[in-house]
């Protein structure tokens, strides 16, 4: 059985891949699940702030498909990142 190399650098098993970042598309519409994320709230925080009017409003554009327009989340987050 051969002897371990104790004097060896250990190089790393994988190489380091950079995680991908989701960019917020100039124009269009996201679902749920892309809205979130880019606000750091739950899907409950969500909807309760659609309900107080603190949100955007969706936009139905069937019977089981909601979608925010990106423009206004767009000026939501600048709105946040002035008060801050």
């Amino acid at each position: 059985m051969p002897k371990p190399n104790r004097g060896a650098i250990a190089s790393p098993a994988a190489p380091v891949h950079a995680v991908a970042v989701p960019t917020l598309p100039q124009v269009g519409f996201l679902r749920q699940a892309q809205v979130l994320q880019f606000v750091p709230i739950s899907k409950s925080t969500l909807w309760r702030r659609v309900q107080t009017r603190t949100f955007p409003e969706p936009v139905k554009l069937s019977v089981r498909v909601t979608v925010w327009r990106v423009e206004d989340i767009r000026q939501w987050i600048a709105e946040q990142s002035c008060r801050a």
